[in-house]
């Protein structure tokens, strides 16, 4: 009786040992294959380095050097991923209702567009903390309304998000466009149409000891609140029901409406953010320098990541070295400075690709299942 009592326990243990390691085996596969996606990714890169001329080896090396290899390189890397951030949990909050939003650049633009716009006539009259403050908020809630009526137009007129996105982005640049060449043009830049400069001492300062500046630690706060929101709340509960079936959703009383327009808000507003930070720490006043192409990258760095709001500070960096490198890539290998993109839209393509193949490889499915 009393080796049957021991005997009882080292089942149980090595029964909970195995359900862990099959539980980790399944969920491997959203490591494994991203993995697997940027390496035939650079498998196929190199193909069409090969096919130029070119060396991949000094192509990569290059791409380490220019985004990792020095401290100055990791300087840049670090301010090319603050945006990415922003731009990233704008696509990866609303995917967690299944829904396909492409058009941040737009909320970026448009963010920017307002922060420097309500900065004119605050500049000198309110301290710089205020004037930060309101040009912060005035951001948030330019880029969370625009992306909010992407949701909108979904829930009540049934229009697709991921094109109704795309299209308002052009409305954005048109709007940035007509005031910055017209009524708030600064006249004392007859070269590039911008708004007044908000001054160097209304500037958002760097991190002590970088060249980096404080919107990346907002950023990485910003992943750490959104994570807990969408995986610790009744409402992070509620938006992953809808998003895995959304007629079940509707069918227990679920206000899947209500959770579209507020998930496009919070992640429009976070692509706002990243406008205001271009603005009040980067180019000091609005122009069309805010059309820089983050808010596109920044779905490549959502989907990599999976929508995990935690994963993309990471993911969001290894983009930005890629992007710090298309420079040093330019002059030492005589290469244009748009091959890096060139790079980060293979990895896209395959990663859509590899897409397919997740439940269907026998490794990582279930023992049930195969």
């Amino acid at each position: 009786m009393a080796d049957t009592t021991e005997t009882l326990p080292l089942t149980a243990d090595k029964g909970r040992f195995s359900e862990t390691l099959e539980r980790v085996r399944r969920s491997s596969e959203y490591v494994v294959m991203p993995i697997l996606a940027l390496i035939a990714s650079g498998i196929l890169f190199s193909i069409f380095l090969f096919a130029l001329g070119k060396s991949p080896v000094d192509f990569f090396s290059l791409v380490w050097r220019g985004g990792f290899g020095t401290s100055f390189s990791w300087q840049n890397t670090l301010a090319r991923s603050a945006p990415l951030v922003f731009t990233a949990l704008c696509v990866a909050i609303p995917a967690r209702l299944g829904l396909v939003i492409i058009g941040g650049e737009g909320a970026l633009v448009l963010g920017g567009f307002a922060a420097g716009a309500i900065a004119i006539p605050l500049i000198g009259v309110v301290p710089s903390y205020v004037l930060l403050a309101v040009m912060l908020f005035t951001s948030m809630i330019a880029g969370g309304a625009w992306i909010g009526c992407v949701g909108a137009l979904r829930h009540f007129r049934g229009v697709n998000e991921t094109i109704a996105s795309l299209l308002m982005f052009y409305i954005a640049v048109s709007i940035l466009n007509f005031f910055v060449e017209g009524a708030l043009r600064d006249p004392s830049d007859p070269n590039k149409p911008s708004t007044a400069p908000i001054g160097s001492e209304n500037m958002v300062g760097f991190i002590p000891g970088t060249d980096v500046h404080w919107g990346l630690l907002v950023g990485i706060l910003l992943c750490g609140l959104l994570y807990l929101l969408m995986n610790r709340t009744t409402f992070g509960f509620a938006a992953q029901i809808a998003g895995g079936n959304l007629r079940a959703a509707q069918a227990q009383g679920l206000p899947v409406g209500k959770l579209m327009v507020i998930s496009c808000a919070i992640a429009g507003a976070c692509a706002g953010l990243a406008g205001f930070f271009e603005v009040a720490a980067i180019h000091g006043k609005a122009n069309a320098s805010l059309i820089a192409g983050y808010g596109f990258t920044g779905i490549l760095v959502s989907f990599l990541a999976r929508h995990n709001p935690l994963v993309i500070v990471p993911v969001a960096i290894f983009l930005g070295g890629i992007a710090a490198s298309g420079g040093l890539v330019q002059r030492r290998m005589d290469l244009p400075d748009a091959t890096v993109l060139l790079l980060q839209g293979l990895i896209f393509l395959v990663l859509l690709v590899s897409e397919t193949f997740y439940g269907r490889l026998p490794f990582f499915r279930s023992k049930g299942a195969q």
